[in-house]
């Protein structure tokens, strides 16, 4: 290996990874050839055994995506009332999760696949091992040369492990390249030179390039997921909300006229509260608050607009969503920012609409929407 690492490296990681290899050699010589080859073939069936199970699961799991979907579209799932028992609340929104997200319900498929396929194997395992006994013939079972045979073998399992947590500290840079032990990890010089030499060309750019962009797809999902909390937190609907939602939108027919006139009824009557923004910004303490105080207050941010907008909008009947992402600043940049979608049956799509920025001219369903709002997994309904 290149570098002067050995030397002069203080490095934690690079010490660990000596120490794998090392605790390994010492196993090795203690258990003498016979029981290290004993030990090399069963780290080789473990590893194929996940190898195979991984693969298996995936494939299982993909498949079987599909159809899950459709059966949980089939079932129409309805929201659930505001006095739901916790588990009520929590099974609509893990099997809307499930129907609407497909990295999530992928994942989760693939859990309950590769449980069950490790648990076949281990019960196929356990019948195997007790009809015929593992045995290694042919091998010294004693004296020095077994010994060191065994260290030899020894040594070899232990640099296998160390590659392995080298691979998964490669991937956790590649994840998390602003993470808080990246630098440190990235300054190990043994760490380097088997990511270098080893995992890099084993992998390609499947770790650096795909695996990041994955794990920012999962992320928005779970993100989407955790918005869906809005359905169960804001299910109840107070009366003076959902009298001045039938007030707002009477005589008014079609979905798209009484998302319109709600629209224009939360832009002009709610006053965007910069004092809850300086609290956050200068003091991190975020005020929580529910439609029914915003309705009150008339004051409120982004979010509590689109949750305000939304409760209305369901009071009388409409299907609607609460959306989070980035707003454009109009100073060359975005920021974090809360809006609405709400369905029209008459055209079926999705109106989007912005009843934060009512005042400052029209975003309801305006030409170029997408272009000042940038969905980032936050959605709801």
């Amino acid at each position: 290996m290149s570098g002067d690492w050995f030397i002069a490296d203080a490095n934690a990681v690079t010490w660990i990874l000596i120490a794998i290899v090392a605790f390994s050699l010492f196993q090795g010589i203690r258990r003498g050839a016979s029981g290290s080859f004993r030990q090399l073939l069963f780290f080789l069936a473990s590893t194929a055994a996940t190898v195979v199970s991984v693969v298996l699961a995936a494939v299982a799991a993909v498949a079987a995506s599909p159809y899950l979907q459709s059966r949980l579209a089939e079932r129409e799932l309805a929201r659930p009332a505001s006095d739901v028992s916790f588990l009520g609340q929590f099974g609509y929104t893990a099997l809307s999760g499930l129907r609407d997200l497909p990295l999530l319900r992928i994942a989760v498929l693939f859990l309950v696949f590769h449980t069950l396929i490790r648990l076949v194997m281990g019960i196929a395992a356990n019948l195997l091992s007790s009809a015929s006994p593992l045995a290694v013939s042919g091998v010294p079972s004693g004296g020095a040369v077994s010994r060191l045979v065994g260290g030899a073998v020894g040594a070899a399992l232990g640099a296998v492990r160390a590659l392995l947590l080298t691979a998964v500290l490669f991937a956790y840079c590649a994840l998390f390249p602003q993470g808080p032990m990246t630098d440190y990890i990235q300054h190990s010089g043994l760490y380097r030179e088997a990511a270098s030499q080893v995992i890099k060309p084993a992998t390609g750019n499947l770790l650096e390039d795909h695996l990041p962009v994955f794990a920012q797809a999962m992320s928005s999902e779970l993100d989407q997921l955790w918005q869906k909390r809005y359905d169960i937190i804001d299910a109840e609907m107070p009366d003076d909300i959902a009298q001045a939602a039938a007030d707002v939108t009477a005589g008014k027919t079609g979905d798209a006229a009484k998302a319109r006139a709600l629209y224009d009824w939360v832009g002009s009557r709610i006053s965007y509260d910069n004092e809850k923004v300086r609290v956050y910004e200068k003091y991190g303490e975020w005020r929580e608050q529910n439609p029914e105080q915003t309705f009150a207050t008339r004051k409120g941010v982004c979010i509590d607009y689109s949750r305000l907008y939304a409760s209305m909008a369901r009071a009388v009947g409409l299907d609607v969503r609460v959306v989070t992402g980035l707003g454009y600043d109009g100073r060359g940049g975005y920021g974090a920012h809360a809006w609405n979608e709400v369905f029209d049956s008459g055209e079926d799509r999705w109106i989007p609409l912005d009843s934060t920025w009512a005042s400052t001219g029209n975003w309801f369903d305006p030409s170029g929407f997408a272009d000042t709002h940038i969905r980032k997994g936050g959605l709801t309904g």
